[in-house]
């Protein structure tokens, strides 16, 4: 059994544990499926509607539903599958909702638990300023 909680800790925690089951499941030669993953961790406690329950919430469209058996990708290589599982784990195991799990914390959690991956958050650029963009010369002389 594991205890969950809502912070940057637990969370590094669990994608650590999410990628150390991926590497037992491959040695064993078993799929790493959202099914398998819970019932290694939860025991018992994974009933067939919780891992339903986990599935519904992880599907990040409604035209991409998520299965149990679905395999899941690894979490050092493709962390947005993962990091959807994690959040839904999260969710239904506290009780809240999928919008309460402190995203941003499981996103810091993720660069610390895999520190040579690209960080999950990298397709938000920040803008540049006017003052600091490229081609703009404080004399003003620069062709167009």
């Amino acid at each position: 059994m594991i205890t969950i909680e809502n912070n940057e800790q637990c969370f590094v925690q669990l994608w650590q544990r999410l990628e150390r089951t991926r590497q037992l499941f491959g040695m064993q030669y078993r799929r790493f499926c959202i099914r398998r993953v819970m019932h290694s961790w939860l025991g018992s406690e994974a009933t067939d509607e919780m891992i339903g329950e986990v599935c519904e919430l992880a599907a990040t469209h409604e035209y991409e539903p998520v299965y149990g058996l679905d395999e899941l990708p690894a979490p050092g290589l493709h962390p947005r599958k993962c990091r959807e599982f994690l959040r839904a784990l999260v969710a239904v195991r506290l009780g809240i909702g999928v919008r309460k799990v402190d995203l941003k914390a499981l996103d810091r959690a993720y660069s610390v638990a895999f520190p040579h991956s690209t960080p999950l958050n990298v397709n938000k650029k920040r803008r540049p300023s006017a003052l600091h963009h490229e081609g703009n010369d404080e004399d003003g002389d620069d062709p167009p």
